[in-house]
């Protein structure tokens, strides 16, 4: 059974850092695009990054670009999104997601989620 499970999220000044990572069982570590998404309050869920399987491609959207960095580490099953230079409006709630899809340089996915981790930046 797929599982997700994200870890790393808390409270940051503006600027700061933080490192999310996101524990996947083996079979899902190995067979899909990972990625990360993110909802603020009163928004819809967005893409943020994703990586291949094989860690070879990564995908952002441009707010994150040169801020953000997504990498795998296939001897833990994990997937990291190294976040730095946070701003206020990278504050929401981000997933972890498997099984994603790129079209147009953004990702979306049906699942499996993992049931989220607070990111808070406070200006």
């Amino acid at each position: 059974q797929a599982q997700l499970v994200e870890s790393g999220g808390g409270l940051v000044q503006a600027g700061g850092s933080l490192r999310l990572s996101c524990a996947a069982s083996p079979r899902t570590f190995t067979t899909y695009d990972m990625g990360w998404f993110r909802q603020a309050p009163g928004k819809e869920r967005e893409f943020v990054a994703a990586i291949s399987w094989s860690g070879d491609a990564t995908w952002y959207i441009d707010s994150v670009k040169d801020r953000f960095t997504i990498s795998r580490e296939h001897s833990k099953n994990t997937v990291y999104l190294q976040m730095n230079s946070l701003k206020p409006e990278d504050t929401a709630v981000y997933y972890c997601a498997a099984n994603v899809a790129i079209l147009g340089g953004i990702g979306t996915s049906q699942g499996p989620w993992g049931q989220g981790t607070q990111v808070t930046v406070s200006s």
